[in-house]
């Protein structure tokens, strides 16, 4: 993978060439480029005075009294809008990550193409701390992975939560969360320097959905409760509130009060059907800088 990178984007041959100079077929190449990209062995840097959104950038900011807006082209149809937010959010997060600084981070495809997009570094004495419980069942997104990606991009110490995302019972989540090594984590929250957090979103499109996080009669009644998504597994309906259900008791999570603290709160999500979430954790304060796609900026601009 390395080598076939080198060759293409170092040296310049096509991937014709490549294929010849290797003995294989030119759609291998491609693949492997592809794949290359997508797991962080290649990584992308556009340099410019300014993105290719600017002026969306310049209307979130102005209507939303954000400190900063990122927003980046919409992808072609079938292609991860995640991947291409999650690219901005490492970028952004390698730009204003100083040494010795903590930070926070969620999960979801955003949060590991994020780790995928960091620039590495070393010795510069950071954290990471994994800002939600683990999931029994591993995904393509498992929490610990991009906690544990993203601590080696960084040279980091990582700290997790070490107990399930959703706890069996309200009881159960109050027993854990004041047990070590829980408690010595979360009482990191009020500390972090920044936290780059994802938008998980409640429509038919719901990653929480599709990898089973949730069952579908849950995403039903927390519709039904009028939630649009959750940040950082705090369930919010359209206005930036929390809403009242029985999930919200058992989700195993830095308090809402800790997260308002933060110095510097970074919103990562992108797609038409996180508009609603992005907007509701505006309202609630839970985004300072927010980094998202053309689609979803048009959609909060309109």
């Amino acid at each position: 993978m390395a080598r076939i990178s080198w060759y293409y984007f170092k040296e310049g041959q096509t991937q014709d060439a490549i294929a010849r100079r290797l003995k294989i077929t030119r759609k291998r190449v491609n693949r492997i480029l592809g794949d290359a990209r997508e797991s962080g062995v290649v990584q992308i840097t556009i340099a410019g005075p300014t993105g290719p959104c600017h002026d969306l950038e310049t209307k979130l900011v102005a209507r939303y009294r954000l400190r900063h807006a990122v927003v980046v082209p919409s992808p072609m149809a079938g292609t991860d809008v995640r991947a291409m937010v999650g690219a901005a959010a490492g970028q952004y997060v390698s730009d204003n990550l100083r040494p010795s600084a903590s930070i926070g981070i969620g999960w979801g495809g955003t949060i590991n193409a994020a780790a995928q997009n960091l620039r590495r570094r070393a010795g510069m004495n950071n954290r990471v701390v994994l800002l939600c419980g683990g999931l029994a069942e591993s995904t393509l997104v498992n929490p610990y992975d991009n906690a544990a990606m993203m601590a080696r991009a960084l040279d980091a110490r990582c700290y997790y939560i070490t107990a399930p995302m959703f706890a069996e019972t309200p009881e159960l989540r109050n027993v854990l969360v004041r047990s070590e090594p829980i408690r010595g984590v979360l009482a990191m929250v009020p500390t972090l320097d920044l936290a780059l957090l994802s938008a998980i979103d409640l429509s038919e499109q719901s990653k929480s959905l599709e990898y089973g996080v949730i069952s579908r009669e849950t995403w039903q009644s927390l519709r039904d409760a009028g939630a649009v998504g959750d940040i950082c597994g705090h369930y919010l309906d359209a206005a930036g509130r929390i809403i009242d259900h029985p999930l919200t008791s058992r989700v195993v999570n830095p308090a809402l009060d800790d997260l308002l603290r933060l110095p510097e709160i970074v919103l990562a999500a992108g797609g038409r059907q996180k508009t609603a979430i992005i907007l509701a954790s505006i309202r609630a304060g839970l985004c300072h800088v927010l980094i998202t796609d053309e689609n979803a900026a048009l959609e909060l601009t309109v």
